[in-house]
């Protein structure tokens, strides 16, 4: 393994085990259906593909196209809009025939090192956010980056663990009443077709969505421990962003 990229997936690692461990402390600390992310606000948003070469072998990537979309726009520990805080933004896309597939990004640097860093910030708007673990893709390791440029219009862009980024979409969110809304997302279960998660980064994740269930009571499945039993039909995840 090169040497950039070693040290992209020993920061990636890094990230996630802080990450997992954070969250299960937050967990046990303000038991809530959302220990991370408890509030925020709800913008339909369109989709812009514009491509990307070169490309990464996902066709939502690398293809052109237009869709709709939903985001979600929190601040990870809830503090109060003086205090720095991680910020997030969610993404959901809905997929044909049916369903829909979610990505979850959080304010962080864009360096070879920094993009899995979480970064507190007062600035939201201006600052990028990355999905901080890699997703597999076909042809390698993926990391996908939100960057603002305009109030409510942020580019799409995805990099190699350790690579430059490659711009491929613009996401524009809809203007209108802003409301906050009791919706999760769950990129484990519902992927970007093309882009699943690594093992290694669900096992990350698994203490961390363990202790937010417990946190609410769901009844979790011997067989996988990283997602509820079948028979506990939550709507809303407590997991989930």
């Amino acid at each position: 393994m090169p040497g950039r990229q070693r040290v992209g997936w020993e920061a990636a690692a890094a990230a996630g085990g802080l990450l997992a461990a954070a969250t299960s402390l937050l967990a046990r600390l303000r038991p809530a259906a959302k220990p991370l992310h408890p509030r925020g606000e709800v913008r339909p948003a369109t989709i812009t593909r514009l491509g990307s070469d070169p490309g990464c072998g996902v066709p939502w990537i690398d293809e052109a196209g237009t869709g709709s979309g939903l985001v979600r726009l929190s601040r990870a520990l809830g503090l109060p809009a003086m205090l720095p805080d991680v910020h997030g933004l969610a993404l959901r896309v809905p997929l044909e025939p049916e369903g829909h597939a979610d990505l979850l990004f959080n304010t962080t640097g864009v360096g070879r090192v920094s993009r899995f860093l979480l970064l507190p910030t007062w600035t939201p708007r201006t600052r990028t956010l990355t999905t901080l673990l890699p997703y597999r893709s076909p042809t390698g390791p993926v990391l996908l980056a939100t960057r603002p440029t305009l109030p409510g219009r942020y580019d799409l862009s995805w990099a190699r663990a350790t690579g430059d980024w490659h711009r491929f979409a613009v996401l524009v969110l809809a203007p209108g009443d802003r409301h906050d809304a009791a919706l999760s997302f769950d990129p484990v279960t519902h992927p970007l077709p093309g882009l699943p998660g690594y093992d290694w980064a669900r096992r990350l994740r698994r203490p961390a969505y363990a202790s937010a269930r417990r946190a609410r009571g769901d009844v979790e499945d011997p067989a996988r421990p990283d997602v509820a039993a079948p028979a506990v039909r939550n709507p809303h995840p407590t997991h989930r962003r």
